[in-house]
């Protein structure tokens, strides 16, 4: 069972969600587990001091190192060597062939920066990989600590009601976007469901899904696009 443990200074914002909708489900049926740490219990001053002023100056405080480092080895101790990412705006962008990788490791660390980041030291050391959910930058790694957890846990076997659904998404094997989606009611607002789609005909069907999806993916995404040729 795959275990995501993820390393913050605000535990009470994260596991709310871990226990939620599809995390929830898939630590109810045993098929993932996830671990909130709360790094600022490993600093060793009775101020619990995580972070300090960047040498060489500049605004905002820098993560020290040694409470993370403290904080990793001892989970490395209790549970064994963890796949390690660090949330990071310099990360590589977190795509969904990373996610199809971890729902298939055994045990996830996710690191949640605050401030201006971390030591460089820590990441050198502890052989950090670094991920970015996007070019924007957020005061921490919390959210996208919980969109990757996300990302890999539905990809478990088993985790949604039809193993399909995550088979036939947008990125799939890092493929292009997801054709469009309809139900009832058959016509609204005099816009109608597209016909071929009560048609019985699956062969059609599917062609007509594969072709908007095409199309979807090089008006919306043509990166994508140019991945498939």
């Amino acid at each position: 069972m795959p275990l995501f443990s993820i390393l913050t200074l605000f535990p009470d914002a994260v596991e709310p969600y871990l226990g939620a909708s599809i995390l929830g489900i898939a630590r109810e049926k045993g098929l993932a587990d996830y671990r909130c740490v709360d790094f600022r219990d490993f600093a060793r001053d009775r101020h619990r001091t995580v972070d300090d002023r960047p040498f060489g100056g500049g605004p905002g405080m820098v993560l020290r190192p040694e409470p993370i480092a403290a904080c990793v080895e001892w989970l490395e101790r209790e549970h064994g060597p963890f796949r390690k990412l660090a949330l990071c705006p310099a990360g590589t962008p977190f795509r969904q062939p990373l996610a199809e990788e971890l729902s298939k490791t055994e045990r996830v660390l996710l690191l949640c920066g605050r401030y201006e980041g971390y030591d460089q030291r820590l990441l050198d050391e502890l052989a950090f990989e670094t991920v970015s959910l996007g070019d924007y930058v957020l005061s921490g790694g919390e959210l996208g600590a919980m969109a990757i957890t996300e990302a890999a846990v539905r990809l478990i076997p088993g985790v949604l009601g039809d193993d399909r659904s995550a088979n036939e998404d947008s990125f799939h094997g890092g493929g292009g976007l997801d054709h469009p989606h309809y139900t009832r009611p058959r016509v609204w607002r005099e816009r109608e469901v597209p016909r071929v789609l009560f048609s019985g005909n699956h062969e059609s069907i599917r062609e007509w899904r594969a072709e908007r999806a095409q199309e979807r993916t090089i008006e919306r995404r043509p990166d994508l696009a140019d991945n498939d040729n």
